[in-house]
């Protein structure tokens, strides 16, 4: 039987009377990559935090690398996930070196001064840097970078501490069509690497779903509406039921197409 990284069982997230999620059941098992689909709203962001353990469920169980939430150190379990969204590039301060930001990952950190790093720390982060294609901004102030350069440099953060999952909330928000395409060339590179820990990607455009991406969860209203393989889940007929407009898919060369009918 293939290991599960992340096991969601029942999950419910409730928050001021608002039920955000109901009743979500997720596995992701190792050499899967998946996309979650679903409009503005339907709690994919909230989904992703409790996956990361960063929130807690109202109800139901999450198994994340063989411990349960509730009855484990999340400190030190958080370590062993990557996790990047296009909202982590305000926590950190725009003078920090491109290395630091990367190095810091090691604790969970977002200043180097918190702790104390060695040379060896300073490889890891720029063979991070290196596997995302920016070793040469190692030196570069973080606000320096353009927003695509940021958002690599957190994809590079997230995997430095070697993750058993890697979790991306809509990384790809604040990018133009450049940065974009740029990007998702680089997550589908890291999809046909078979050192890359299993992913999970927040999006809700299907034109950012990267080629070699293998699973997909659409999410609606808080419900877990289709998934699996991704050539099953994302048709034209499930996306026009998840974003309530009759659309129209296609694929070409592994990437996707959607347009209203």
């Amino acid at each position: 039987m293939t290991e599960a990284v992340l096991r969601l069982r029942d999950v419910h997230r409730t928050t001021d009377g608002v039920e955000i999620l109901r009743g979500i059941d997720w596995t992701i098992e190792n050499g899967q990559h998946w996309v979650v689909l679903g409009p503005n709203g339907s709690g994919k962001t909230t989904l992703v935090r409790i996956a990361s353990m960063w929130l807690h469920p109202s109800a139901g169980d999450v198994d994340v690398l063989g411990e349960r939430l509730g009855r484990t150190d999340v400190r030190r379990l958080r370590t062993r996930v990557g996790f990047a969204s296009a909202s982590m590039a305000d926590l950190l301060r725009s003078d920090l070196l491109v290395s630091d930001v990367v190095m810091t990952a090691r604790n969970a950190a977002l200043e180097p001064w918190w702790h104390e790093y060695d040379e060896a720390d300073r490889e890891s982060a720029l063979r991070a840097l290196a596997r995302v294609g920016i070793p040469h901004l190692a030196d570069r102030r973080f606000g320096a970078c353009s927003s695509g350069e940021r958002q690599r440099v957190l994809v590079a953060r997230a995997l430095s501490t070697d993750p058993g999952l890697l979790l991306l909330d809509e990384p790809t928000a604040a990018l133009d069509l450049a940065g974009r395409e740029q990007f998702v060339r680089m997550l589908s590179s890291l999809a046909g690497d078979a050192s890359t820990p299993p992913m999970a990607l927040v999006t809700h455009h299907v034109e950012e779903i990267p080629d070699g991406f293998t699973h997909a969860l659409l999410v609606k209203d808080g419900l877990a509406l289709e998934q699996g393989p991704i050539a099953e889940v994302v048709t034209s007929a499930t996306l026009s039921e998840c974003f309530g407009l009759p659309l129209t898919l296609e694929r070409q060369r592994g990437r996707f197409t959607a347009w209203a009918d």
